[in-house]
């Protein structure tokens, strides 16, 4: 079992916004590989499942807001007894140049609270990572830069281009591991 999490902040307030990257990304995944329908859990966050090759693929969005979706994580990761290196973490990255998708194995929680949050409740950093540049601008405090939403043509970039990239570092990752 592979579990792939979608980091945001749920709610209209937060819809579009950089900081759900990783839930723009998530939906997308989900509608792409003919996911199942989300579904409420116990684990503090909607779910969806997927078979790919025999292998079961959980897509978990925390509804517990960014900065505490470790709880969401823990819960689900301790019922299932997932492995820490079947688990993917989709998030954005505020250092990263806008479009950018990276991926790695380990990677410190830098900025980011939820990566945070999931470190804390883990106990380890080993967890691989997918990050989209959100892009840094210093006319903008970090607070209101990462909530403000993305303008129209950075909204269709990423549901194309950002998109197949992240959906490539998935399915190569989900290869390997």
């Amino acid at each position: 079992m592979h579990l792939i999490i979608g980091l945001w902040n749920p709610g209209q307030n937060y819809d579009k916004t950089r900081h759900n990257a990783g839930f723009i990304a998530i939906e997308a995944l989900q509608n792409d590989w003919n996911f199942e329908e989300w579904k409420d859990s116990k684990f503090k966050g909607v779910i969806s499942e997927w078979m790919y090759q025999w292998e079961k693929i959980l897509l978990l969005k925390p509804l517990t807001y960014m900065n505490l979706s470790g709880e969401s994580v823990s819960l689900l990761v301790n019922f299932y007894k997932i492995p820490k290196e079947h688990i993917l973490i989709l998030s954005d990255d505020l250092d990263m140049e806008f479009g950018k998708v990276r991926f790695r194995e380990k990677w410190s929680h830098g900025w980011q609270r939820g990566i945070k949050s999931i470190i804390e409740h883990l106990g380890t950093d080993a967890i691989a990572r997918v990050k989209i540049g959100i892009g840094r601008d210093a006319r903008y405090d970090v607070s209101d830069l990462v909530l403000s939403r993305f303008n129209p043509d950075e909204l269709a970039a990423f549901e194309k281009d950002v998109l197949i990239g992240v959906k490539k570092k998935i399915d190569t990752w989900l290869e390997n591991t």
